[in-house]
């Protein structure tokens, strides 16, 4: 990998390249470059290097497999294709077949007119944005135009049939052999999205009855009306089918939703209390510590201290938790919107995997998903975005900081602010939780109206 560290990104985002297909920056000409581009920047000497690419069942998978495929073999590199597969096994692949790095080509839970394109390192982890901010400086760099292997030294393109099968055995491994999932009723949503074979597959060869759907991908239907983001009908699944837990996937399966057997939801910050009290249990947390972001909700930090451990939070972005477990030696972490990181298994967020391990927490506690999820108490929480003129510092406007320091201390370890500006609009979101509604409303309405005062005119 190269070594420049100074360039700086416009391309990337938080997770990848991301936009509307066939549309700047999500065109095959742009793939093509980039692929030439990571292509250079992955190659360290001279031996024959390799790079996975996996997607998700989007229409437009075909166009960006084809054209990163150009841009890797046109520089040398060989290329292994696994066709469908959930982010989270790109991961493993990418350092099982000690590939020199993997690519997704997936919007994760973007509607299909959307794609995007992330990539792993050697080491099944994210790229760090120095890496990225490097491909995008020789995506723009002319010195590129002349590498150009000829005869055999072009890179060669081959299909990965048992890429499925590895991903299988791997993910099975992190529930427990002594346990078994015979007689456990599950329904799963997986959102047409890229785990539509191999969960249902899974959770069948490990005992459960499984009553499954979105397993039907046409290219045109991942997301829609299904999966993480739309979990109503699995909602409904679960009551009718009387299953005791459900289990809803996002288009690339890297996280998960879940819905106890009442059909009630339960979200990332629950199943992250409930991992943790499992992992403390067997004095397996490390550090006795977890890693979340700011969204996460107060009760999950609560739940955590009455058990003798601690949150520690990140900006939102599954790799910025990951970043954090990494520095700190941390074993668990993750979002409430569902991912989920599990250290001593995997290097990034999958859904399948967690959900294999909150049902090994079921079957050995015996106790339904509905009791477990009640070891945090959910705090009232609101969120009102405050259009600003400007994006001013906030410790530069004395009035608003002074509000924001008071309602701060006012609410105490029983209830949390946080002030921030949009990342996209000109808007300073203002969220505020709280053990009382009626309290998280005046606190929010208080802040909000100072910032309208200093910073809306």
């Amino acid at each position: 990998m190269g070594t420049k560290r100074t360039h700086a990104r416009r391309l990337f985002g938080t997770d990848g390249i991301r936009g509307v297909a066939n549309v700047e920056p999500m065109t095959a000409e742009t793939a093509l470059r980039l692929g030439r581009a990571a292509a250079h920047v992955f190659r360290r000497d001279a031996r024959r290097h390799k790079i996975i690419i996996g997607k998700d069942t989007r229409i437009s998978g075909y166009l960006f497999e084809s054209a990163l495929t150009a841009g890797f073999c046109s520089m040398g590199v060989d290329v292994l294709l696994v066709g469908p597969m959930p982010t989270p096994a790109i991961a493993f692949l990418t350092r099982s077949l000690r590939a020199d790095a993997g690519v997704v080509i997936s919007a994760s839970h973007n509607a299909y007119q959307d794609n995007g394109i992330k990539f792993f390192a050697e080491s099944g982890f994210k790229l760090p944005d120095e890496v990225e901010a490097e491909i995008e400086h020789y995506m723009n760099d002319g010195a590129l135009d002349a590498v150009r292997p000829t005869a055999d030294a072009v890179g060669k393109a081959f299909r990965i049939d048992d890429a499925l099968g590895r991903y299988n055995v791997f993910v099975k491994q992190a529930f427990p052999r002594e346990l078994t999932l015979e007689g456990v009723r599950i329904a799963i949503d997986c959102a047409h999205g890229a785990a539509y074979r191999v969960a249902p597959e899974v959770l069948q060869e490990l005992g459960a009855t499984v009553f499954a759907r979105g397993v039907d991908p046409d290219g045109l239907n991942i997301n829609h009306e299904c999966g993480a983001l739309h979990p109503a009908p699995l909602q409904d699944l679960v009551r009718r089918e009387r299953a005791q837990i459900g289990i809803a996937l996002d288009g690339d399966a890297d996280r998960a939703i879940f819905v106890d057997e009442t059909g009630e939801i339960v979200d990332g910050d629950a199943v992250l209390a409930i991992l943790a009290d499992e992992l403390l249990v067997y004095e397996r947390l490390k550090d006795r510590t977890v890693v979340a972001t700011v969204m996460s909700n107060l009760g999950l930090e609560i739940a955590l201290r009455e058990r003798g451990a601690r949150l520690v939070r990140v900006p939102v972005g599954d790799r910025y938790v990951v970043e954090e477990m990494r520095r700190t030696g941390c074993n668990l972490g993750g979002e409430q919107s569902g991912h989920v990181v599990l250290l001593d298994h995997s290097t990034t967020g999958d859904g399948l995997l967690t959900a294999l391990r909150l049902l090994a927490v079921l079957v050995r506690r015996q106790r339904p998903l509905s009791e477990l999820r009640q070891i945090m108490t959910r705090f009232p929480q609101r969120l009102v975005n405050v259009p600003v003129k400007q994006r001013r510092e906030l410790n530069t406007v004395p009035a608003v900081q002074r509000v924001i320091d008071s309602v701060t201390r006012r609410l105490g370890d029983r209830g949390r602010v946080l002030v921030r500006y949009s990342g996209t609009e000109p808007l300073l979101r203002v969220m505020v939780e709280a053990e009382q509604l009626d309290q998280v409303d005046a606190c929010v309405d208080e802040i909000a109206q100072a910032i309208q005062k200093h910073l809306a005119t």
